[in-house]
């Protein structure tokens, strides 16, 4: 069988189930979400202005004066609940190929922006910080949405749905109810049976919207599910 002949049965037989919609852009956080990304809100001056950011947690103190790309930062206080009247939103902007998590502070028509950041590089972190190591080996590109990408043994002609063992089942039917939650996913399925020693062989692909993965419920769903597909 030439490369050709295996990819046509590959794309032919890889079981595709999505939920359908975009990758969500905007989500609205509670105040403990600074704190699980390892995130600190501080009211204090940024470039001489009165307003808020962030800085990581525990590393700042009120009285601090620190600068940072050029930028002068003056901490008044580390705050320990949201500001009154306001709200906080996370969304997802792509510049050049990278995708950003960018933070507001929202009242009503007005928003003050406390942080921006490579999001692959956040979501990392606060993976690590809370031990979603599946996540962690299963990350492999971020966007607005998220691939996850877990692969075991040779590869081959994948199994149909009617053939698939429990635990392929089971990780579709709760994958499902995860995209559900977050509103978007597509997850591709090649199961391809067992080797000699018993051992599973399949390639699985993920995509969950990036917002979404910052709300450690749904992230921890996402690893524990990757973590009994094996």
């Amino acid at each position: 069988m030439n490369l050709l002949e295996l990819r046509e049965i590959q794309a032919l037989n890889t079981l595709v189930f999505e939920t359908l919609g975009q990758p969500e852009k905007e989500r609205e956080f509670k105040f403990k979400s600074l704190k699980r990304w390892g995130l600190d809100l501080i009211a204090g001056k940024k470039g001489g202005v009165e307003t808020y950011f962030v800085a990581e947690y525990g590393k700042r103190r009120a009285g601090d004066v620190y600068e940072e790309s050029g930028i002068k930062y003056e901490v008044n206080e580390v705050l320990t609940e949201m500001p009154k009247n306001k709200k906080l939103y996370a969304h997802i902007e792509m510049e050049e190929g990278r995708a950003y998590i960018v933070g507001e502070l929202r009242e009503n028509n007005q928003n003050i922006e406390i942080l921006r950041l490579p999001a692959a590089s956040l979501l990392l972190a606060y993976f690590k910080k809370h031990r979603l190591h599946h996540l962690i080996e299963a990350l492999r590109n971020v966007g607005t949405a998220t691939e996850l990408v877990k692969q075991r043994g040779q590869e081959g002609k994948p199994y149909p749905f009617e053939k698939l063992p429990n635990v392929a089942r089971r990780f579709l039917r709760e994958a499902k109810k995860v995209e559900k939650e977050a509103g978007f996913g597509r997850v591709a399925l090649a199961y391809f049976g067992e080797n000699k020693d018993g051992n599973a062989r399949f390639r699985v692909s993920w995509l969950l919207p990036t917002i979404a993965l910052f709300e450690i419920d749904i992230a921890e769903k996402a690893d524990k599910i990757l973590a009994a597909f094996k």
